[in-house]
């Protein structure tokens, strides 16, 4: 059954809610902004080839105040973010996601990252660009870690 696939899937779908939900007509409610660390190796991501070869493996996007035409589809999202002052376009199917995290709220997600068939997984060297992730590699965080405790 695999289903620990079945919940990283699952868990992903939070990711694109949460995401959809960002790109209605407020933004991002609050002080509420996110960390999304993927692998540019993934066959599926469109990235500036600038960003790959300075992130070959992982990298981290932080979507707080200053980002464009973001959009949540079904299997990725794509935004436009400045590197350097300069727009760049990215493309990122949800399956390259290795974790999320809403500080705001202290919620953090990890996942597994398998590459497609025909596709190589990189190492677990990660990289951030405008923000760092930090944690452990491949760990799944318990949600319960996250909820309020009377």
């Amino acid at each position: 059954m695999r289903y620990d696939r079945l919940a990283q899937d699952a868990l992903r779908g939070v990711v694109r809610q949460a995401l959809a939900r960002a790109t209605g007509p407020e933004g991002l409610p609050g002080a509420h902004h996110f960390y999304i660390s993927f692998k540019t190796s993934d066959p599926g991501c469109d990235v500036d080839q600038s960003l790959v070869d300075a992130y070959p493996d992982e990298m981290t996007v932080v979507l707080e105040h200053q980002f464009w035409d973001l959009a949540a589809e079904d299997d990725f999202f794509e935004v436009t973010l400045k590197f350097g002052g300069v727009p760049k376009y990215l493309k990122v199917p949800y399956s390259a996601v290795t974790r999320f995290h809403d500080p705001a709220v202290g919620f953090h997600l990890h996942f597994d990252y398998e590459a497609p068939e025909g596709g190589v997984a990189a190492g677990n060297s990660a990289a951030a660009a405008g923000g760092g992730g930090g944690g452990e590699e491949g760990t799944v965080v318990s949600l319960d870690a996250f909820r309020k405790k009377d």
